[in-house]
């Protein structure tokens, strides 16, 4: 069946899963499952513990593993976050479409997740496919503007070779860029993560993983998000502390 999606937007049964009365107990989870990362357990297992204990649904439990980091991940990623202030001149190297997808939930009224760490991320899956919707070109505006407020120097794009249509969004990028005057490159790459990790660049991603890996980085959509769309719906699950398992 063909993808027929025109808004990034929130899951149909979102407003049930994410509603204001289930909060405490995904904060919970999260801080549970931080809990068991931190001494070493293996998130798979650990999620299935949290996640059966607390009677959680699958996106539900998605939403907590998006959100939870271990005791050492959360102090080495603060440590080599970069804030607004430090950003003039320097080369961003950005995570495409973990970034694109963000903003354009935060557009269509999507759940938006904070970690524990801070950053901000969404609840779309691609599934390899990339389709273009109405907040496409609103949100590459917006990252654009929010680079210039900035004084950042050149951007690097990088995307998802393999995903689907990353061809047409390369396309998309690039002429925005060429027509505001913005100093972006946009690559396809079979991997972007390793060319992430690796930067010597400030990188801009919320992927735990390249957080985990790479230098400098910078939480861009989070930013941008509250600065310039403080109304989009966003779910704080940073820790609440947790209770015995």
């Amino acid at each position: 069946m063909s993808d027929s999606r025109r808004h990034r937007g929130p899951h149909p049964y979102d407003a049930d899963l994410f509603r204001e009365e289930v909060h405490p107990t995904l904060r919970e989870a999260v801080a549970h499952l931080s809990w068991l990362l931190t001494r070493g357990y293996a998130a798979p297992s650990s999620l299935k513990l949290v996640g059966d204990r607390l009677s959680l649904r699958e996106r539900q439990r998605r939403a907590v593993l998006r959100s939870a980091c271990s005791d050492q991940s959360l102090a080495d990623r603060t440590a080599r976050r970069m804030p607004r202030s430090r950003l003039a001149g320097e080369t961003l190297d950005l995570d495409g479409f973990n970034l694109l997808t963000t903003v354009e939930a935060a557009l269509a009224g999507g759940v938006l997740l904070r970690g524990r760490d801070g950053c901000l991320r969404d609840m779309a899956s691609m599934h390899g496919n990339y389709r273009r919707v109405e907040e496409t070109i609103p949100a590459l505006r917006l990252i654009g503007e929010a680079i210039d407020s900035c004084h950042a120097g050149d951007c690097r794009w990088w995307l998802d070779e393999p995903v689907s249509n990353s061809g047409r969004l390369r396309s998309i990028i690039a002429g925005l860029a060429s027509q505001q005057g913005w100093p972006w490159t946009v690559e396809l790459t079979p991997d972007p993560d390793v060319i992430l990790r690796e930067s010597q660049q400030i990188v801009v991603t919320a992927d735990g993983p390249v957080l985990d890996a790479c230098g400098r980085w910078y939480n861009l959509a989070s930013d941008l998000v509250r600065l310039r769309l403080p109304m989009a719906p966003v779910l704080d699950l940073q820790d609440e502390g947790i209770r015995d398992l």
